[in-house]
């Protein structure tokens, strides 16, 4: 059990962390992913398996106009993405009729690539597993991720050098909407239902996780492996203030 909340908690804060490293900060993590519980539970019986897919290009779409507004309208990156929430809250308030939908017993077959195991191993797990090495390829291995600890140290040098910021900046947005709509979809599978209010306690501990684990809030320094060590931290400090 320890392990699947925070394997949640560390997808979530995954894609944040792309977005810290560049020096900025997104906070409309928690709406994203109750919005993303709510178009789950609103439209799996219609598309199936096609509802997860749509409720993370949602998310996907959104960081992208939360990116748009940042580096186009030069708007800084905590209003931008305040508004964002306030917007992606209030459309999950209007589509749940603000209320909690829970799925059908025929619905919830197709959560189960969320909530089965494999030889045991949670599936929550597994999935946990395979963000952590999407992102650290991203980050290790790709240009984005060199770019991304280039822009966070010194942006006016990574424009001087070539770097295109601004595309830059805006992917991660995508990268960190899109994480949060995944573990939107997650904790709908395994709580089998959508709230618009369903991860509205996970916006801070996402990005405690970031920073416990040792990325530099100011942009620069990190990795997706600090990430996962600040997420089991935080977990932990939860679970002990709850206890």
């Amino acid at each position: 059990q320890l392990a699947s909340d925070t394997a949640v908690l560390f997808i979530l804060a995954t894609g944040v962390t792309f977005v810290i490293m560049l020096g900025g900060i997104d906070l409309s993590l928690q709406s994203m992913a109750s919005l993303s519980s709510v178009i789950v539970a609103l439209t799996v019986a219609r598309f199936g398996y096609g509802s997860f897919v749509l409720a993370v290009a949602a998310g996907a779409l959104a960081g992208f106009l939360s990116g748009i507004a940042h580096v186009k309208l030069k708007i800084p990156s905590f209003i931008a993405t305040l508004a964002t929430s306030g917007v992606l809250f209030s459309t999950a308030l209007v589509i749940s009729q603000q209320r909690s939908i829970t799925l059908g017993d025929a619905d919830r077959s197709y959560q189960t690539w969320i909530t089965g195991n494999v030889a045991g191993i949670p599936n929550v797990i597994i999935i946990g597993l395979i963000v952590l090495a999407v992102a650290h390829t991203l980050q290790a291995h790709t240009r984005f991720g060199r770019y991304s600890a280039a822009i966070g140290a010194g942006e006016p040098a990574a424009y001087a050098s070539g770097v295109k910021v601004d595309r830059q900046k805006i992917f991660a947005y995508v990268l960190s909407a899109g994480f949060a709509a995944l573990a939107g979809v997650i904790l709908a599978g395994r709580l089998s239902s959508g709230s618009p209010t369903l991860a509205a306690e996970m916006l801070l501990p996402s990005i405690a996780a970031v920073v416990v684990g040792g990325t530099a809030i100011t942009g620069g320094v990190g990795s997706i492996w600090r990430t996962l060590v600040g997420a089991l931290n935080s977990n932990d400090l939860m679970r002990a203030k709850v206890i």
